[in-house]
């Protein structure tokens, strides 16, 4: 299998892609073979090469036919920049692959989704960079290559059509071509680096949109490296999510093991 890596928001290092080459080698062989585009190590301010730079890796990728699946090397920022140019210059070749990884890249995931090309929420190669981080690279590797069912987030059971995204990416999306249809799906969200008043006003949006409230329900995954708030906000994010929940008719499912961290699962986008 042919995994082709590009970096539609922040700069890969060389050394890191490296890493997870020889890991992939190691765990792996001539099974797996990585091909990370040059863009992916170019430098323009935050970004890894500017929007063109981004845009035209992705492109090329997604339309070798003979790459099987496009694996995004990082978050940070930058996919929202290019995603909707880069969907709309794709052709036939990419509608064959899977597309996996998760953060500011879910602007992708939830673009190409909604185009009906398969997709998934889970790790990325920089992920090896976090504590335990090589499990989440082998857990990326193993559902890319043999859909190891053990890498999927446990209640993804066959029965509904699921998708995870990271909270503030959803309320991004919200109102953009790039949204999917979720109707009748399990949301999965998880969040990063928010003050709790901020994931409290990020649900007061996304349970006001009028098409959320006919999706299945939400599972709750991981809200992680909360900055303190003075005074504390007083309801912790499960507590947020059930009361917006409530107020939206929304079933809450509980909780979903994803999260920025080195123990995110893997959820396929769909059925």
């Amino acid at each position: 299998m042919k995994i082709g890596v590009v970096a539609p928001a922040s700069r890969l290092s060389p050394d890191t892609a490296e890493h997870v080459a020889a890991l992939a080698r190691e765990a792996y062989g001539a099974r797996a073979e990585l091909t990370f585009h040059p863009q992916c190590f170019l430098s323009d301010g935050h970004f890894a090469g500017d929007d063109a730079a981004r845009m035209s890796a992705f492109v090329e990728y997604a339309n070798d036919p003979g790459i099987d699946a496009l694996w995004f090397a990082r978050g940070g920022y930058g996919a929202g920049r290019i995603a909707q140019g880069a969907i709309a210059g794709l052709t036939p070749a990419a509608k064959a692959k899977t597309y996996l990884g998760y953060s500011d890249c879910g602007f992708l995931l939830a673009g190409l989704y909604a185009r009906g090309l398969s997709v998934a929420h889970g790790p990325i190669p920089h992920d090896i960079r976090r504590d335990g981080g090589a499990a989440a690279v082998r857990r990326a590797l193993a559902y890319l290559v043999d859909r190891d069912k053990a890498s999927v987030e446990p209640s993804v059971d066959g029965k509904r059509p699921v998708a995870a995204l990271n909270l503030t990416i959803l309320g991004m999306l919200i109102g953009t071509p790039l949204m999917p249809e979720l109707s009748g799906h399990v949301l999965m969200l998880e969040e990063v680096s928010e003050h709790l008043y901020a994931v409290d006003r990020m649900m007061v949006h996304v349970t006001s949109h009028p098409p959320l409230r006919r999706i299945a329900g939400i599972r709750l995954g991981r809200v992680s490296d909360v900055p303190d708030n003075d005074p504390p906000f007083g309801q912790t994010p499960e507590e947020i999510v059930r009361y917006w929940c409530g107020k939206a008719g929304i079933a809450y499912l509980g909780p979903a093991d994803i999260g920025h961290d080195a123990d995110n699962k893997v959820v396929p986008f769909g059925a």
